[in-house]
């Protein structure tokens, strides 16, 4: 009997540490890509000694929740496998048929997205929603937004659901989306009556979240969606046709 048990002993403090930043991390407090302050920041947050920061940032990194970066401080890392998206995005770029396919990924990811964005986001969240949709609405008039907008638009969204694994699975292959974004937009800009059916289904999306009323916002998800999976079967069959 007496072997089941052990002596209890302190923590460390670099493990206190290690247990508070994992803690942020998991409630989605810290976010994919966010910069964690600095040691001696930490140390001061923390009031305890810069070594101790030195030592738990060195576990954490280890265990594949931060990373350091030369000269640009730590940065929290996505919690799913990073190099999943590497060989994807590789395969999907100038694809129409794998850009299409990857269209019903979004599907079914981004439509759920709205709907819990509606129910949780913050008026801050919304606020930033808008605030973007404005800034896609005045590129517009010159003829077609930054796809980095527009992939900040649908990042936004995720990031309203306060889900952490669903944030950081579409961030882990968030490469997949910005080449889907880029590759459609390039090529819906260039076509007559194609950017103000998508200005108006951001609209939709940003109105729909706005209001809170999810199913709204996953119908309008669905339907933004769904014209971009239409326009991709069209540049596929016109790219077999120039076999």
């Amino acid at each position: 009997m007496t072997k089941l048990f052990k002596p209890i002993r302190p923590k460390k403090i670099s493990e206190e540490i290690v247990e508070q930043i994992k803690g942020l991390i998991s409630k989605g407090q810290l976010k994919p890509g966010d910069r964690v302050p600095s040691e001696r920041d930490l140390a001061s947050l923390f009031g305890v000694s810069r070594p101790s920061v030195r030592e738990a940032l060195m576990v954490l990194d280890a265990m594949g929740l931060v990373e350091s970066r030369q000269g640009g401080g730590t940065f929290v890392r996505s919690l799913t496998e990073a190099s999943l998206a590497d060989p994807l995005t590789t395969m999907v770029e100038k694809n129409p048929h794998m850009l299409q396919a990857l269209v019903e990924v979004r599907k079914g990811l981004e439509c759920w997205s709205a709907y819990l964005a509606a129910t949780r986001a913050t008026e801050e969240e919304i606020a930033e929603l808008g605030r973007i949709f404005n800034e896609m609405k005045d590129q517009a008039a010159s003829g077609g937004w930054d796809p980095k907008i527009d992939s900040k638009f649908h990042y936004v969204i995720t990031n309203a659901t306060h889900n952490t694994i669903q944030l950081h699975l579409l961030n882990t292959i968030h490469g997949l989306f910005d080449a889907t974004i880029h590759v459609a937009l390039t090529e819906f800009y260039s076509r007559e009556g194609y950017l103000k059916p998508l200005l108006d289904q951001h609209r939709d999306i940003y109105d729909a979240i706005a209001h809170r009323d999810p199913e709204e916002s996953r119908t309008k998800m669905r339907e933004h969606l769904e014209f971009v999976e239409e326009k991709m079967r069209i540049l596929e069959a016109e790219s077999l046709k120039d076999l």
